[in-house]
């Protein structure tokens, strides 16, 4: 029967990446079918879903949009396909990875596979020492205004097969549906969608990647989606660069982000200048000066070295203080851990890339105060000194019960 059909696909790119999608988890889309649901009647949905890959009749359901806070206070929409449109869209992303993958450049991070954040943060805080200027780029609402035909001109470059032009270019038209209404769509890829992070990398591959390194060969950049830093030995070539990149978005029908991009000066000991901006984020970290102790130095050697941001910290306490079973007094602390466990050893191993120290000092002054005033409401207990030395306690006979924890004993050894 495979044979008879009018393209290529088969059963096994399915189930793949149905397996894969099943790995990710994620939410019910337009359908309010979840993962679980669909596995009701595994068999039957994905045989459905590869009959109509496999004959050309696939159209992708709408987009169920969804708004989260960003951090400077805005919202951010985010696009969730069914389980099903998941599952075609990594069918089609399994096929077309592997053909880019060999074209993207060294320093492109974002969403490829053995790239990652923590490599782009340790490359940018080496080239921060080397170069004296910073050009923070943010390009304005990137995934709600790629163009649609520049989009389908590099995909086209890479590969010729009709299905996959067909069903990218049917995901890129897919509308979206909003609490009020169905929205049409002429530009932009919902930010949510499997194969959406796979085309933002091949569109900015050409409109960035490429052209940075075909007109500014000595400016080192990191990439990591539509976040980018450029490293420049002087304010005149990052504020040439800056002119041309304007012009370079605008030709590809995007816009550089009048007030966020910016030019940074990397303060330290041997760059002792005034400046106006000596501080940009960047994957979560601010690289920032600081006065760091030193022996031969009583009061300490200024360095420009990245630390987990202010707004990263903002993000983290305001999960904290969202979990609801903080809030009553039926679990335990075993229960607790096993709750919150895996989501702060996230954190620690995220934000502790470059020291522990703030991280430590932060998830105790947060987690363990919340820990605290459950425990109070808990046990009964009015004072807040009882249960602080009752939580030290604790620490010292089950000190791997929280993943911050250990270290915190080891910090205070130290």
């Amino acid at each position: 029967m495979e044979r008879t059909k009018s393209f290529a696909i088969t059963k096994r790119q399915v189930w793949e990446a149905y397996k894969k999608v099943k790995r990710n988890k994620g939410s019910a889309g337009v359908d309010k079918v979840d993962i679980a649901t669909f596995e009701a009647n595994l068999e039957n949905n994905l045989y459905k879903l590869w009959n109509r890959l496999s004959s050309g009749s696939y159209i992708p359901p709408p987009v169920l949009r969804v708004e989260i806070p960003k951090s400077d206070g805005g919202k951010r929409a985010l696009g969730i396909p069914t389980v099903a449109d998941r599952v075609a869209q990594m069918v089609v992303k399994g096929y077309l990875e592997p053909l880019l993958e060999p074209y993207f450049h060294q320093d492109s991070y974002g969403y490829r596979p053995n790239k990652s954040a923590h490599q782009a943060l340790v490359i940018t805080k080496q080239r921060c020492q080397q170069y004296p200027y910073v050009l923070d780029l943010d390009i304005k609402g990137f995934f709600d205004n790629i163009d649609h035909d520049l989009m389908m001109k590099a995909v086209q470059t890479h590969t010729q097969e009709k299905w996959v032009l067909l069903y990218i270019k049917r995901w890129l038209q897919a509308p979206v549906q909003s609490k009020e209404e169905l929205i049409s769509r002429t530009k932009g890829t919902p930010q949510g969608g499997v194969i959406s992070p796979l085309l933002a990398n091949l569109f900015l591959h050409y409109a960035f990647d490429l052209w940075m390194k075909r007109n500014y060969p000595s400016i080192p950049f990191e990439r990591y989606a539509d976040d980018a830093v450029c490293h420049c030995k002087s304010e005149y070539e990052a504020k040439e660069l800056k002119v041309s990149l304007e012009e370079r978005m605008e030709a590809c029908k995007l816009q550089l982000h009048p007030q966020k991009t910016k030019i940074v000066y990397c303060k330290d000991v041997r760059r002792s200048a005034d400046y106006s901006q000596v501080k940009f984020d960047f994957l979560g970290y601010s690289f920032q000066p600081e006065m760091i102790k030193n022996r031969l130095y009583s009061r300490g050697v200024l360095r420009f070295l990245p630390r987990p941001s202010q707004q990263s910290k903002n993000k983290i306490a305001a999960t904290i203080n969202s979990w609801k079973s903080l809030r009553h007094s039926g679990a335990n602390l075993i229960t607790l851990a096993k709750m919150f466990g895996p989501v702060l050893r996230g954190w620690i191993n995220y934000y502790t890339l470059f020291e522990h120290y703030n991280m430590r000092i932060f998830l105790i002054r947060q987690f363990d105060q919340r820990i605290v005033k459950w425990a109070r409401k808990k046990y009964k207990v009015q004072s807040y000194t009882k249960m602080y030395k009752w939580l030290e306690r604790i620490k010292k006979s089950s000190p791997e019960l929280f993943p911050h924890w250990p270290i915190y004993s080891k910090t205070i050894k130290q």
